[in-house]
């Protein structure tokens, strides 16, 4: 609303910025736009942003901030999200005794202060500086400088009424490629673009994209857990999955049936690969949007996170002539990472390496990678049958999934083979009798498997907030840890940071239960014996249960208790 006259306007008077003309342009202007009088000075050009400001502020009993001679700490920038900060147009400044300092350049908006003071829990003091000056510095120190994010767009979708489905026809002819997006664009064209980006910069392995009776949800999986984002309204439904769809070039006519597709997307210097799948719920179309980042695969075997002792072993087994290396553990937890892992380190002129992966996620130079083909018959046994006509060194079998598949994977490794594949169990002894129960002969399976690798993904906690921390007894007790084990352990949890976005956790490591063939477990394997027989064994033999990796890891400070308890479970031997 407009503002009055009073102090502000005869301190701008007497110092000669403005005229008492000049003034009442101004305010007659507020008045019509519904605006305050210092904005309406500045747009009309009679006066700077500095020189308003420096008034209000004089007229408040304000301090006036100078951003560009002024340090803004970190530590206060990490308190706001950017979607807050970029909505209200307030950038924090610093954090002293409890309260949160922040520059803004209207100091009559008391529901933004009070909105602020809800969300952080904590009391707002403000100060001044203008409008265009606060915007540069959210972009200098959120670090996005197009100066427009999901949330901000998703808020412009909700506040306006806009008809998508008119803007998506006309644009879908235009826009084809998810590259050649310019600020112009239609909104959902936009809202895509910068969701894959934002999901990129979180370091999100999914987006998800969910329809419900009254909203749409949006989601990203982070570290291995799903986190909600601001969701869109109903009515952009429509628009966003024929966008997408026609990124991923899919059928748009087609809503009754599943649907794959593949996207490209260039994010900042990083070409990203995003596979897309539909399919139809009750209340529309659902999407997930797997992301594809060609970085996150060129890693070697010692970045993995195996402990010292097991990593030497898996060295040594995977230099083995033939046989079979089975990784084992449930979708998403990083079976793929390991597996090329070890072929990066077997991967040399002199050896020639084939895979046969449904689908082929990742394209690794020098490997000749086969894609399964149901459609035409081209399934894993299939291509096995052919890759050995190829006179290969090593075989890559995406995953034993049947009985035909695992005899052929055995066929090769009888053959002189070294063979990598991946099984669905929960842990490594569980993969000798699911082979076993599939129809394969125990004396097969006891002959051929060299090495069962099992393994979960835990996410490790925050670098640049973590401390020191004591867990409770019973937390430690509920873990098994004795009081003399504690006492020589390095227990860390993250605060929560900017850098993590508030979980206290940034990243995953691998935990790993490594369980090489030895002689006693070939005959229990040959005997068909029991999972908990064959764990039994491999544990006296020395072979560390994924929980016990686990809780090593976190005595270590990399991971905390909870996260080991999510992902592994204490077995009884």
């Amino acid at each position: 609303m407009a503002g009055t006259l009073g102090d502000f306007s005869e301190n701008l008077i007497r110092r000669g910025i403005v005229g008492p003309d000049q003034l009442a342009e101004a305010e007659q202007l507020a008045d019509k736009k519904k605006i305050q009088v210092h904005d309406a000075l500045v747009q009309l050009g009679y006066a700077s942003g500095s020189d308003v400001m420096k008034a209000l502020a004089l007229e408040h009993g304000l301090e006036y901030i100078d951003l560009d001679s002024v340090l803004i700490n970190p530590s206060a920038v990490e308190l706001v999200p950017e979607s807050v900060a970029r909505e209200n147009v307030i950038m924090p400044m610093s954090e002293e005794d409890g309260a949160l300092r922040v520059i803004c350049s209207n100091p009559f908006d008391l529901e933004a202060f009070d909105k602020l003071r809800f969300i952080l829990n904590r009391k707002v003091e403000i100060a001044l500086a203008p409008r265009e000056n606060i915007l540069e510095s959210i972009n200098r120190y959120y670090g996005q400088q197009e100066g427009e994010s999901a949330d901000t767009m998703l808020q412009e979708f909700t506040d306006t009424a806009i008809d998508f489905t008119d803007t998506m026809q006309e644009d879908t002819q235009t826009y084809d490629d998810v590259s050649a997006v310019d600020d112009n664009s239609a909104p959902v064209v936009r809202l895509v673009q910068l969701m894959i980006n934002e999901a990129v910069q979180l370091r999100a392995s999914d987006i998800h994209v969910e329809p419900f009776e009254d909203r749409v949800r949006i989601r990203y999986r982070i570290d291995g857990v799903l986190v909600e984002r601001d969701s869109p309204p109903r009515r952009m439904l429509g628009a966003l999955i024929s966008r997408i769809k026609i990124l991923a070039g899919i059928d748009i006519a087609e809503r009754r049936r599943c649907q794959d597709g593949r996207i490209k997307a260039d994010v900042g210097t990083k070409e990203i690969d995003l596979r897309v799948n539909v399919i139809p719920t009750n209340h529309g179309q659902s999407i997930v949007m797997r992301i594809l980042d060609k970085d996150s695969i060129k890693v070697g075997v010692r970045q993995l996170g195996l402990s010292e002792g097991s990593f030497q072993k898996f060295q040594s087994l995977i230099k083995r002539p033939n046989g079979i290396i089975l990784v084992t553990g449930p979708t998403g937890s990083g079976k793929t990472t390991t597996l090329y892992a070890a072929l990066n380190e077997l991967n040399r002129p002199d050896t020639k390496i084939i895979t046969a992966e449904d689908p082929v996620e990742y394209y690794l130079p020098g490997i000749n990678q086969t894609q399964v083909r149901h459609n035409i018959g081209l399934d894993f046994a299939r291509i096995i049958r052919a890759m050995l006509r190829q006179a290969p060194n090593i075989i890559l079998v995406g995953e034993m999934r049947d009985r035909e598949t695992a005899s052929m994977g055995i066929q090769a490794s009888l053959t002189g083979h070294l063979v990598f594949s991946t099984l669905h169990t929960n842990d490594a002894p569980g993969s000798i009798t699911r082979l076993v129960d599939m129809g394969v002969p125990p004396y097969l399976v006891a002959s051929t498997i060299i090495a069962v690798l099992a393994q979960r993904l835990v996410r490790i906690i925050c670098d640049k907030c973590k401390s020191p921390f004591t867990p409770s007894d019973a937390v430690l007790e509920q873990a098994g840890i004795t009081p003399e084990q504690a006492a020589t352990a390095t227990f860390m949890k993250g605060r929560g940071c900017g850098n993590c976005q508030r979980t206290g956790y940034k990243g995953r490591r691998g935990i790993f239960e490594l369980m090489p063939m030895s002689s006693k477990i070939r005959e229990l394997a040959f005997e068909g014996a029991s999972t908990q027989e064959i764990r039994r064994a491999a544990v006296s033999l020395g072979m560390a249960t994924l929980y016990d990796d686990g809780i090593l890891k976190a005595m270590k400070g990399l991971t905390t208790l909870e996260e080991v308890f999510r992902v592994a479970k204490q077995v009884e031997q």
